[in-house]
């Protein structure tokens, strides 16, 4: 079996690790790695793949920097090359970035059969073009692996059981990788007090919005003046903050982190605060309570289960949950397939195909 798998952002890669890893196990399976370029970086370098034990890409396109159509559509004709060399039995991809749908489009087209990974995943809110990627990758793919329950009901809801597709409940990827990862975690360079707080901003929606921004930050600020507030910052963020004169003189801003040194500070920290819609998840891994910046989340059970909270860029919601977080009791951890789910999508592959 030849697996052809379409990766753009550097979390896929650190996901896909984890499923390379299973995939070196079986000699009857040959993967080749495709990196699109779409959130290429200096950090993605040799010494990268080497630090992350992450194959290296057989092709790397460089498509990035441009239009979501520019973009899509240069993926695609690419895309499209690479199958046509290497006929693979199946395209793999995750996510819901456009290397995602351009995979996705790609293999429809070819009649390649279509693994999706992190599918059913919906926010409900149409102006991502995530949610976008993430519903036209599932409505042509062939077998589903979805992390979660509500991924499945997700799916159950848009009337997926009348389609010819099957849809699995594999458990979420990224907690193999986290688990893989917590062993080679580094502590990063910087003042590091006991109990602090973790927190990431980044997303458009608040970093683009003045008025959220300085909500966001006013609180933070607030707490800042009881425990350490950590905030690895894009420098594009810390130019808005500049511009908008957001006071940010309580906070422990550091540049952005390498995923080693972030999963040392996600392990180690008394509470995370993010926009962020992987390191919700990573909270919960490492036994975290996550306040969320943002309105909605795709991972509805953390909340139900009482380990997210959601606060958008109010002030008072954003205090008022620090003033209400908790250590994680006797709880279920486990939400995500305690770390086995790429063992079993590759299981399902084979069987599949048997």
């Amino acid at each position: 079996m030849k697996i052809l798998t379409i990766l753009g952002a550097r979390p896929q890669f650190i996901k896909a690790g984890s499923v390379s890893r299973e995939i070196a196990k079986y000699k009857e399976i040959d993967e080749v790695i495709v990196h699109t370029g779409q959130h290429y970086d200096a950090n993605m370098s040799d010494i990268f793949f080497d630090e992350m034990k992450i194959p290296k890409p057989d092709y790397f396109l460089g498509i990035g920097g441009k239009s979501h159509g520019a973009m899509t559509g240069q993926m695609i004709e690419k895309i499209e090359e690479v199958c046509l060399k290497e006929k693979p039995d199946w395209v793999m991809v995750y996510g819901d970035t456009n290397s995602t749908l351009a995979g996705a489009i790609v293999a429809s087209k070819l009649h390649i059969k279509l693994a999706h990974i992190e599918a059913g995943l919906r926010s409900f809110n149409m102006k991502m073009p995530e949610e976008v990627n993430r519903i036209l990758t599932d409505r042509v793919s062939n077998i589903l692996f979805c992390p979660t329950d509500t991924a499945v009901q997700n799916l159950k809801n848009e009337g997926y059981d009348n389609l010819d597709v099957k849809i699995v409940k594999s458990g979420d990827v990224m907690q193999d990788g986290a688990m893989f990862y917590k062993n080679l975690a580094q502590k990063p360079l910087c003042d590091i007090q006991e109990g602090y707080i973790l927190c990431t901003i980044h997303r458009a929606e608040n970093t683009d919005d003045a008025t959220r921004l300085q909500d966001i930050f006013i609180a933070l600020n607030e707490i800042a003046e009881q425990k350490q507030i950590i905030l690895p910052l894009h420098p594009r963020t810390k130019k808005i903050l500049k511009e908008l004169q957001i006071d940010t003189d309580n906070l422990t801003i550091i540049d952005p982190v390498g995923y080693l040194e972030m999963v040392w500070l996600i392990d180690n920290c008394s509470l995370v605060m993010t926009d962020s819609g992987g390191l919700q998840k990573e909270a919960y891994f490492f036994a975290k309570q996550c306040i969320t910046l943002r309105d909605e989340t795709e991972w509805v059970e953390l909340v139900e289960n009482g380990f997210n909270t959601l606060v958008g860029a109010d002030k008072i919601k954003i205090l008022t949950a620090f003033n209400n977080t908790s250590a994680f009791s006797d709880k279920d951890l486990d939400l995500y397939g305690g770390g086995r789910a790429s063992e079993k999508l590759i299981e399902e592959l084979l069987k599949y195909d048997s």
